[in-house]
């Protein structure tokens, strides 16, 4: 028997390849003309009206009046044709006017007297009669941008992100005689306050999704943001190698920082909306839940001399997206913008949690023992009980 030699593939030109590629595409491009140009489906229209959506993305009040911006979604253009206020049929104007794209956005302004404190609904009718509702919950003026209010913002979210944080950070010195049995129970708390907060961003992130337009597919949006997110983090955290040290505390200060963010945005789209009565027990509440994660980020230094800058840049990755979300939410806060948000900083405290539980069993010799071990069970437990305990001082 002869063997028979593999010969190796010969490559076809540059030119083939191309061809090969845009003849598929020039197939699919004639089938959607040829569909445009025919519309076969027309035998199949019994009459019935296009399937119309209409999300309302933002609410602006001011002396003008009540001004919305609202996102098309439905099979074809959307024209509103009339809209009431409580009840009653109100003149309006579009910008842009005409037929509202699918996917497109146009604001809505009605010269209206709303009124301080009172609930109002809004209702817009297309020109098939489909009518689409809004509830103003509380009407307060909307907060215009300035930089004496930008200012106030930054003071609040250094409170709610940064100081807790740096606090958190202070109880270095103290925690670093603790023996193996104390390292793994703070090791321990900081994956029991990641999982807390990868919970709490999650529902946060869905609920957001809830609340926007069909056609950004929110659920699936938030799942594969929050994957992406999670793969890509951990293919930058590992191409060096598995993260110990200084540069695991800064994965941890950078997912608890996605999550500052995620947090920054609800309470900025809160004051845009007025919604927000942030007195001082609930500031107070926030900083108190929020100190637990400068000592998550604290553990895995315990047993290293890190310079003194590196604990100012810890804080400010941890805390300073909480200044961020403040100012992106009052200015320009939309349901899709902070679903994708939270979702990426679920994806990247997921992230965290597999890093600090690789570096928890690496840490000792019996790794399936210390998993089950009092002080790793114990400070797991400790660590969501002390974020959920804490979070009812944040929830309104």
């Amino acid at each position: 028997m002869t063997d028979t030699i593999a010969q190796p593939a010969i490559k076809p030109p540059g030119w083939q390849r191309l061809a090969w590629i845009a003849l598929p595409l020039l197939a699919l491009a004639g089938a959607i003309a040829w569909i445009v140009a025919t519309n076969p489906l027309r035998s199949f229209n019994n009459g019935a009206p296009p399937v119309e959506a209409l999300t309302f993305e933002r609410t602006v009040l001011d002396d003008a009046g009540i001004h919305l911006l609202v996102r098309a979604g439905g099979s074809e253009a959307l024209t509103i044709a009339q809209v009431q206020v409580d009840d009653a049929y109100w003149m309006f104007t579009q910008d842009p006017p005409g037929p509202i794209a699918r996917g497109s956005t146009a604001w809505i302004t009605l010269a209206y007297p709303w009124v301080l404190g009172e609930a109002h609904v809004v209702v817009a009718v297309s020109n098939t009669g489909t009518t689409f509702a809004h509830d103003i919950a509380v009407a307060v003026p909307t907060p215009q941008p300035s930089g004496e209010r930008l200012t106030a913002q930054a003071v609040i979210g250094a409170i709610v992100g940064i100081l807790p944080v740096a606090i958190g950070l202070m109880f270095y010195p103290a925690l670093r005689g603790v023996g193996r049995s104390g390292m793994n129970f703070l090791l321990a708390v900081t994956v029991g306050l990641l999982l807390f907060l990868l919970v709490d961003m999650s529902v946060e992130a869905l609920e957001a999704a809830g609340e926007s337009a069909a056609l950004f597919q929110g659920p699936a949006l938030v799942v594969l943001a929050a994957a992406a997110s999670f793969l890509i983090l951990l293919a930058i955290g590992r191409r060096r190698g598995t993260p110990v040290g200084l540069a695991l505390s800064f994965y941890i200060a950078l997912g608890i920082g996605l999550h500052n963010l995620g947090e920054g945005l609800a309470i900025g789209a809160a004051f845009a909306a007025g919604s927000a009565g942030l007195g001082t027990f609930l500031i107070v509440g926030f900083a108190i839940h929020n100190v637990t994660e400068g000592i998550g980020i604290a553990a895995p230094i315990l047993k290293v001399r890190p310079p003194l800058w590196s604990f100012v840049a810890l804080t400010l990755v941890a805390g300073f997206p909480a200044v961020i979300g403040m100012w992106l939410g009052s200015l320009a806060s939309a349901p899709q913008w902070s679903a994708l948000a939270l979702a990426v900083g679920a994806g990247a405290i997921l992230q965290v949690i597999v890093e600090v539980s690789s570096y928890l069993l690496r840490s000792n010799e019996s790794r399936t023992a210390s998993l089950l071990s009092p002080a790793v069970l114990g400070g797991v437990v400790s660590g969501i009980a002390f974020m959920y305990a804490t979070a009812a001082l944040v929830k309104i």
